[in-house]
This record gives C-alpha cells, structure tokens and sequence, in this order.
C-alpha cells in the first residue's frame, strides 16, 4: 500500500483485512546504558506514527571482536524490558562479533497492524490545519550531548540542567503519544523530528501532503541548552531548527480538534504547541517580528558534529 518513499518512515502492506506497517532503524553511538530502550523504541515510535500498534519486532546486534558476553547479555536485557513496556513481541534476532566493528551497532524492525480506517500517513496534511509540536526543538541534541559531554555540558548548562537532562532519555520516544492521538481521530498526518529535526519533517510533510505552511518563529518551542549549544558552536537558527529531535512529533491536527489533540498531550506530562498552520498555496514560510520569510528549503543538521566534537 505504501512502498518505500521518501518522507515516509515505515511502508504499509495489505495483510487480509488489515494493514501492516514496518519499520527498522538503526542503533549506535548512543550511551549504552540506554541502548535496548533507544533500539526498540526508534522503530516502534515510527510504526505507531502511522497509528499502527507496534506488536512484533526482530533485533540484530553486531558487537566489535572480542565482546564480551555480559554486554550482549546486559543490552538483551534492556532490549527486552523496552519490547515488554510496548507490549511488542521479539520473534526473531541475531547477535554477533564483527572485526570490521569498532562500536555496538543494533538495527529493530518493528511490525504493527492497523486498520485501514484508521492509518495515518505524512501526506494527509489538509490546509487549515493547524501545526502540533509536542516537544522542544533539539532536546535530543542537548540531552545525547549532556550524556556525552557531562563535564562540558555542566559547564555550559550548570549542574542540575544537566544532570535532569540525563533523565530525559525515554522523550527521545513517541511511541505512546502517536498512537493516542491516532486514537483520537484528532490528527490527519504526523512526522517525527528526526534526522534534519523540524526543518526536514515540515517540508516533507508538506511535499507529500501537497500543501504549504506558515510557520511562526516566537510559537516554535526550543530546548534552552539546545539554544546555548548554539552560541557556544556558532551555528545559524536555521541551524537549531534543523536539529535532530528524535520523539518530537509535527502533526496536522484540524482546528475543531485542538483542545483533543492538547488534552492528550497532556496527560501524557507534554505542553503541546501549535507553531502555524497549512495552507493551500504552496509556499513554505517563517515569519519572526512580524516579518516573513522563506522557511529553510534544506535541513544543515549540526546534530553529528556536537556529538563528535568536530562544530
């Protein structure tokens, strides 16, 4: 129903009366104490983005040669505990020691079934509705980097923003929230602020849904230390809105569904923003001061240098 697709995070296949949504995802370079939480929940958190219950997933770990045993077993563990909160069953994996591996590398897939009244797709933007944002802009960014970084980062954010930071790890998902408000009947397409953060989700949705948006600057929510990040590297807003914001959901959400659509967010303990709407035309715009301007066309994500220390 839905082949692999530019924008599109999980493909949809027809399974008797059903439709079935997969995703898989990559897993590295992430602290490895939240390593089986991360692993399940970036593939789950797309499938349930089409409003599909995650239900079945297959894990592949690749560790470097020699590993020892007690870090697969202690990475299985987490895996496992984050498959049961989700009720997802693992059917299948495969672990391993590669020579060409200098880290642990995982890769999920997740399958989960939805009916076909009740998918939900990145191109179902309607104009008029209204943009969601459930969560700040770059908080991935500033949290990985607190994790990573600890010393720099109490310099940069002092001791206790940092060390709550840490404790932010579980937002990096959005597998609960997407399927609540699947369940509303509250959205019409959602996007996860991955990989090119609000800047790729937006315009993909967008380009998918045929329609364009305007968006407004002072409405955007953004991380405090993702903005310190910003000062303390010298990279452009354009920059911070491009962040990688793994768990932060854009959603279409239609007026008359607003209150829904907050009230659900809400009790799951987030403070939801409506950033702008989509529009008929076309056009893809920012406006900050009352001025507008084009939003960026191209996402330049400085998630990759921060972490590595390169920006």
């Amino acid at each position: 129903m839905i082949p692999p697709r530019v924008g599109f995070d999980a493909g949809v296949h027809r399974l008797g009366d059903k439709y079935l949504a997969v995703a898989t995802d990559p897993c590295t370079g992430v602290p490895e104490e939240w390593f089986g939480f991360l692993l399940v929940n970036y593939a789950a958190s797309d499938v349930s983005l089409f409003g599909a219950k995650p239900e079945f997933c297959t894990i592949t770990l690749m560790g470097p040669r020699p590993t020892a045993p007690e870090r697969f077993q202690q990475i299985m563990k987490q895996t496992c505990s984050a498959a049961d909160e989700l009720d997802i069953a693992i059917v299948r994996g495969h672990t391993g020691m590669y020579d060409s591996l200098s880290e642990m590398v995982g890769v999920c897939t997740v399958y989960g079934t939805v009916t076909p009244e009740n998918l939900i797709t990145p191109a179902n933007a309607k104009p008029d509705d209204l943009v969601l944002c459930t969560k700040p802009v770059g908080l991935e960014t500033a949290v990985n980097f607190a994790l990573t970084y600890k010393k720099r980062a109490t310099e940069y954010f002092g001791s206790e923003p940092t060390q709550n930071l840490a404790a932010l790890v579980p937002m990096q998902s959005c597998t609960k929230e997407a399927l609540q408000l699947a369940q509303t009947g509250a959205v019409h397409a959602m996007h996860d602020a991955t990989e090119g953060g609000l800047v790729t989700a937006l315009n993909e949705m967008a380009e998918a849904s045929a329609v364009g948006f305007e968006v407004q600057w002072e409405k955007i929510p953004i991380c405090p230390q993702a903005q310190i990040l910003q000062q303390k590297f010298g990279f452009s807003d354009e920059q911070l809105l491009a962040a990688s914001s793994t768990g932060t959901i854009l959603a279409a959400v239609h007026p008359q569904n607003k209150e829904k659509a907050e009230q659900t967010l809400k009790e799951n303990g987030l403070q939801p923003c409506f950033i702008g709407k989509f529009t008929q035309q076309q056009t893809h715009t920012l406006t900050r001061n009352n001025k507008a301007a084009p939003f960026p066309n191209a996402a330049e994500d400085p998630y990759t240098r921060i972490l590595s220390g390169k920006m």
